[in-house]
């Protein structure tokens, strides 16, 4: 894959291409200290992936991306993790690497990358590329990132502007919406059962008719989705 660097801090685009040598399916093309050279180059040059900052002098990484037409897969590479949640929106991102980057971590990123397909993936398909891959995902609350492991999701419940979202030990309240969530919970570990829930089909305890047990809650199970709930279950 053809990539480019954009950071304007000169060490950092030394260590990102120095981790980019020690992949040889990586061809690093061009580096830039700020996104409007970047944004000429790609005006009449195309590449595959870009290493992006953040936070720069005269573009935000956001800002960025939404100049370009078309953009090619992109990893943030930024110190400041208060972006997580928003860096997902955008279908191109594939990966988000904060400061000091490890060569663990680096590694993991261009795995995301070669996994994600070139220019035909949906937006829907692109962040599941990077969140089935995920461990947890972030919620922001009072202007906190609080980590929540996908594994811990008991039920995910609809209710008006907000989603609340029950986990083993404390639940929470986001102004979001049920599709939002759903398109980034991991899809074989979790399913949506009716209009207004998802749960998390590993923590089922019982089904009746057309509801599951999930801890002390009843969760309604639609005649639509039943069949699908149905095949998920490892029947005797």
């Amino acid at each position: 894959m053809n990539c480019i660097i954009i950071d304007d801090e000169e060490m950092a685009r030394v260590i990102i291409a120095q981790m980019i040598s020690n992949h040889n399916e990586l061809n690093l093309v061009q580096e830039f200290s700020n996104a409007m050279q970047a944004i000429k180059y790609l005006n009449q040059n195309e590449v595959d992936l870009i290493f992006l900052d953040i936070h720069m002098p005269d573009f935000t990484g956001f800002d960025f991306i939404q100049t370009i037409k078309n953009p090619p897969k992109v990893i943030l590479v930024t110190s400041d993790r208060n972006f997580a949640i928003e860096a997902f929106e955008y279908e191109c991102i594939v990966d988000y690497l904060v400061k000091p980057i490890t060569e663990e971590r680096f590694e993991k990123a261009i795995v995301k990358a070669n996994s994600a397909q070139i220019g035909t993936t949906s937006i829907k398909e692109s962040k599941s590329l990077v969140e089935d891959s995920a461990k947890e995902f972030y919620i922001n609350i009072d202007r906190r990132l609080i980590k929540i492991e996908f594994h811990t999701v008991t039920v995910v419940e609809a209710k008006g502007d907000y989603i609340h979202i029950k986990t083993d030990t404390k639940n929470y309240v986001v102004h979001s919406t049920l599709k939002k969530i759903e398109d980034k919970l991991p899809k074989d570990l979790f399913l949506k059962v009716h209009r207004s829930f998802i749960i998390n089909t590993n923590k089922i305890i019982d089904i009746e008719d057309n509801s599951v047990l999930i801890a002390k809650d009843v969760i309604p199970v639609s005649r639509a989705n039943r069949p699908e709930l149905m095949k998920r279950l490892n029947l005797l």
